[in-house]
């Protein structure tokens, strides 16, 4: 079965970078779309960020310009370039990779920013 694993969670400072990366543990034929998620506590699931086959890209509002989404189709691997962090990017991330009716999650990695 295959596996996503996120990395590249921590503390850090506001005002501060982190990079997670994503990654599947096998290679995937024909994803669509690779997204970033995050949760706070007490709060639902947002989606972050969006990356597709193609290379567009789509971004919530509370991170334009803040954060950027990349892969690499041939390692089936995202990033999310994470920059001027903010207390309320505090959250646990996760990453989802879509392959026609394949959906597959990662466990999620924490990101804490100190103000």
């Amino acid at each position: 079965q295959v596996r996503v694993v996120e990395s590249g969670g921590g503390l850090v400072q506001a005002g501060g970078s982190l990079r997670l990366s994503c990654a599947a543990s096998a290679y995937i034929f024909n994803i669509n779309v690779m997204n970033w998620y995050r949760q706070a506590p007490g709060k639902q699931r947002e989606l972050v960020a969006t990356i597709t086959g193609g290379g567009g890209t789509n971004y919530a509002d509370s991170v334009k310009g803040r954060f950027t989404i990349s892969r690499d189709n041939a390692k089936n691997t995202v990033w999310l370039q994470m920059n001027s962090l903010k207390p309320e990017d505090t959250a646990i991330y996760y990453c989802r990779i879509v392959a026609g009716s394949l959906t597959l999650w990662g466990q999620g990695t924490q990101v804490t920013v100190s103000s």
